[in-house]
């Protein structure tokens, strides 16, 4: 069938790790018995992904399906997570490893998906200057560098998050970088993290995004009212209880912003 679709070689072949023997080599073995050549010039073998530290079987049960992970209607997980986050938890790991689902994993890999994209979203808001600090070509090498190593996007993600203290540290003075250096930075960023690692950044695309915001806004206008008339109490409720439903307010030199956990 390869040899039909594909031609006598072809480049890449994936598989779950424990197909690399007796299958995978069963097929080398046929194709050099017809052909007289190995029909693969690369072959890429998968670990398994278990799941709370146990294999899946359907014989106890400990199985789960993309839909009910997107969904939350499972009894493995504390809650539903997005297509992106759940992109993001894999990617944290080697393909070749072997990957433990855990909801922990996955709430941790929520907070940090979160991180990535707020990031993200303050590249346009970012001031430049007639220098650069920080050496962004270096930074770009070393996320190429990540992905030419066997595809290593562990690697390559904690270079994403070396650039994620870059913005912040943009944003609050302590570093620099010049028009043409942000825009590569802006430029690398959006190519690995959502070309290269598949992700979206679904703050932009949820339809209620925006009215989450305005409310948001209102509240932080409410706190800062509260603040100048020194009721510490109001603003510290205010705080508070939108921590409690996972909305983080940060005072900074520019004002109040929030994030989403």
């Amino acid at each position: 069938m390869s040899t039909k679709y594909l031609g006598e070689t072809f480049d890449i072949h994936g598989g779950g790790m424990d197909l690399k023997f007796p299958h995978h080599e069963c097929e080398i073995a046929q194709n050099e018995a017809a052909i007289g050549k190995s029909p693969v010039n690369y072959w890429m073998h998968a670990n398994m992904l278990e799941l709370n530290g146990q294999r899946m079987s359907k014989t106890t049960g400990n199985t789960i399906n993309p839909n009910e992970l997107l969904s939350g209607n499972n009894d493995k997980m504390s809650k539903a997570y997005s297509p992106s986050v759940i992109r993001f938890f894999m990617a944290q790991s080697s393909y070749r490893s072997v990957l433990d689902l855990t909801d922990d994993g996955l709430k941790a890999s929520e907070k940090g998906y979160n991180r990535l994209m707020e990031a993200i979203n303050l590249l346009p808001k970012l001031n430049t200057s007639k220098t650069s600090s920080i050496k962004i070509e270096d930074w770009k090498q070393k996320c190429y560098d990540a992905m030419n190593d066997d595809f290593n996007s562990p690697i390559l993600i904690a270079q994403l998050f070396e650039a994620t203290k870059y913005i912040n540290q943009i944003k609050e003075g302590k570093e620099t970088l010049t028009a043409e250096d942000l825009g590569l930075l802006k430029d690398t960023m959006n190519a690995f993290v959502f070309d290269v690692l598949g992700l979206r950044n679904e703050a932009e695309t949820s339809s209620g995004t925006d009215k989450l915001t305005g409310a948001v806004e209102v509240l932080i206008k409410l706190r800062q009212e509260a603040r100048a008339n020194k009721d510490f109490a109001m603003s510290d409720k205010i705080r508070d209880e939108l921590a409690e439903v996972g909305i983080q307010l940060k005072d900074g030199k520019d004002g109040t912003t929030f994030s989403v956990n």
